[in-house]
């Protein structure tokens, strides 16, 4: 199996490494292309207004000035030499990858892509990291096993495959929960305005470790249960619901102010 990885904390995080050693229990055929630099909340931002440069660092692996997207589709379409890949995978990132996130997320943009390109995806995001201590160790746990059981269950072309680690003692993790994308019930984004040292204002935007009050099935109530997240989503949005409600009220002629 040949196997791309990529993420959006940049070439030299640590979730890469640990994403690395994942990957080398599956295959010993993985390239590596990430950002330079952190594009955490990039989405699927495009570079379009810059050239991309590529910085190659081994045979397989590669650091370029670009987003998540654009490096799975460089990774993709020139970088990787010989056979497409067989299987993309984005992450681990630092802190998950829940609910309302998944629109902002760079990590999942990653493997959005590689699914828009027709290679199966999978996004790897690693609860935790505002408590001390907190590690990659139960995504290498339990990462493999289920990349490996994914492959062989297979999952439609249109999809890719969300899957968010508990923090803690991996030995404490029982249980795998295919779970629906939830929604907070508090706002966790916020911004704080700082002055720097020559008096102009800026601002640093981040996340509140606050937890909210999901319903069962959702991606959200399993973390916080402890439990192994993995959902399937999809980048159609339409809300189908509301399509049939208009029809019947604003469908035909348009109307006049």
């Amino acid at each position: 199996m040949r196997i791309l990885l990529t993420n959006d904390d940049g070439i030299h995080a640590d979730g890469l490494e640990a994403l690395e050693r994942i990957a080398a229990q599956l295959s010993d055929d993985v390239w590596v292309v990430a950002p330079e630099y952190e594009q955490s909340g990039a989405s699927r931002a495009l570079t379009l207004a810059d050239p991309i440069r590529v910085r190659q660092l081994s045979e397989r692996r590669f650091a370029t000035t670009g987003t998540p997207t654009d490096c799975v589709m460089l990774g993709i379409n020139d970088l990787v030499s010989g056979p497409k890949p067989d299987l993309v995978l984005s992450g681990v990132n630092r802190g998950a990858n829940l609910a309302e996130d998944v629109t902002m997320s760079g990590t999942v943009a990653g493997a959005i892509e590689g699914m828009a390109l027709g290679v199966p995806s999978i996004a790897l995001s690693q609860m935790g990291f505002y408590e001390e201590g907190t590690s990659f160790a139960p995504a290498e746990a339990y990462a493999p096993g289920i990349i490996r059981r994914l492959v062989e269950l297979g999952w439609p072309k249109d999809v890719v495959l969300n899957v968010n680690f508990p923090n803690g003692d991996p030995d404490r993790i029982k249980e795998v929960e295919v779970t629906r994308q939830g929604f907070r019930d508090v706002h966790v984004r916020h911004n704080e305005k700082r002055t720097d040292l020559r008096g102009r204002d800026y601002y640093w935007v981040g996340f509140r470790p606050l937890r909210s009050s999901p319903a069962e099935g959702t991606d959200l109530r399993a973390l916080y249960d402890g439990k192994i997240s993995v959902t399937p989503l999809h980048i159609d949005l339409t809300h189908m619901q509301t399509v049939h409600d208009l029809k019947g009220v604003l469908g035909g002629a348009p109307p006049k102010a």
